[in-house]
């Protein structure tokens, strides 16, 4: 960047967990099992080691995706999986062909403070919610945690600047 371009605005978005639908997807889980049901083909029913959160967009027009900002306070996996569900107050339920592609993994390993990250796929995550905030106020993720991470070892946010 040239020095006397100026820099542009920066906004900071937050993926919060959405405990209510997490909740409400292993009731789901639970109601099948209790009742000896099989889950609906290509239904994606949440595993222990998943979560929904969700990223409010505060701002939809004009946004370029800048990076991820992704914090592991200890070593560990997380996959961010988009989704392309729009819950409906009825929280339809999830199925697999509404997971976007690509998937966006970070993980720290034991011996480093450095986060790493498959850099590609996170790249193009990115620019995908760019594109996503102009039709939405609300994205939806399921987060995979692994390799002893859990959802109070994560801060993450995506970082855009405005056009």
């Amino acid at each position: 960047m040239a020095e006397d371009e100026p820099q542009k605005p920066q906004l900071e978005m937050l993926l919060a967990p959405d405990e209510v639908l997490t909740t409400q997807m292993r009731l789901r889980v639970e109601s099948l099992k209790q009742r000896g049901e099989k889950r609906q083909d290509g239904e994606k029913l949440l595993r222990p080691s998943e979560y929904v959160y969700r990223l409010d967009f505060t701002q939809q027009q004009k946004l370029q995706f800048e990076r991820w900002n992704v914090i592991l306070d200890k070593a560990g996996k997380v996959t961010i999986t988009g989704t392309s569900q729009n819950w409906t107050p009825d929280l339809t339920n999830l199925m697999t062909r509404q997971l976007l592609d690509p998937a966006a993994i970070f993980w720290r390993k034991e011996d480093s403070d450095a986060i790493d990250w498959n850099e590609a796929d996170a790249l193009e995550f990115g620019e995908r919610l760019s594109d996503l905030a102009k039709i939405r106020k609300v994205m939806y993720f399921v987060v995979t945690f692994g390799e002893g991470v859990e959802p109070t070892n994560l801060k993450a946010s995506v970082i855009f600047s405005q056009l």
